[in-house]
């Protein structure tokens, strides 16, 4: 059972990892860095899943849940800013611009 919560983690952390590096190539690094880290977020998730809810426990479900939710946050951490027109900064009203 525990082969298959690590092999199902790898393969859900890989596949949201390759969506995310295909739709958001952009802003995020390499590709490489983007699938390692999705799989291991994925692996690190199952692993604390399967943690919290002790020994015994006969839901996948949930520790792949864990898994997918750790990943896309571990992919999240390595988005950069979008590069692209940026607004002026705000000013205050009635602020009177500097001299200098």
């Amino acid at each position: 059972m525990l082969l298959m919560e690590a092999l199902g983690s790898a393969l859900l952390g890989l596949a949201l990892s390759a969506t995310a590096a295909r739709v958001l190539a952009r802003r995020l690094p390499s590709a490489r860095v983007v699938l390692v880290s999705g799989v291991l977020g994925a692996l690190f998730g199952a692993y604390l899943m399967h943690f919290a809810l002790g020994p015994g426990h006969n839901t996948l479900t949930a520790t792949f849940l864990g898994a997918v939710l750790v990943s896309a946050v571990v992919v999240s951490l390595l988005l950069r800013p979008a590069s692209g027109p940026r607004r002026p900064a705000h000013r205050t009203p009635f602020s009177l611009p500097s001299g200098g």
